[in-house]
């Protein structure tokens, strides 16, 4: 009984896809014409990828990670906080005070294996 009711917790969670919160926001905003064909406004798509970027936003906020095709995943980073004291400058030698900081949380985004070699061939700088 308690396999089956971890199970249930485990599959229950919805993890959020970015494709498919910008196709459901597409289906809102299209229109059909007399003809058949899709009609779809500039600023309905601007409006769209604004609503996207922001649901990810939220979710990576919560602490998910939030996968964006070809350009990388985003997520949260815990920063812990940091006593104030002194430290040295490892540039001048020079001891310094560094003031206390409070325990934080910031965006961190990592880059996929195939950008950075795109990035990093020669070929693609022109």
């Amino acid at each position: 009984m308690v396999e089956k009711k971890n199970l249930q917790t485990r599959t229950s969670k919805k993890n959020y896809n970015l494709i498919d919160d910008f196709y459901s926001n597409i289906l809102k905003h299209v229109t059909i014409n007399s003809k058949g064909a899709i009609q779809l406004k500039k600023s309905d798509v601007k409006k769209i990828l604004e609503e996207v970027y922001r649901n990810a936003s939220k979710e990576a906020v919560k602490g998910n990670r939030v996968r964006f095709p070809i350009l990388g995943i985003l997520t949260m980073k815990q920063v812990p906080a940091r006593k104030a004291g002194k430290q040295k400058n490892p540039f001048t030698g020079e001891i310094v005070e560094v003031p206390a900081r409070p325990a934080s949380r910031k965006p961190k985004w990592s880059f996929p294996k195939s950008l950075k070699e795109f990035f990093a061939d020669k070929k693609n700088w022109k």
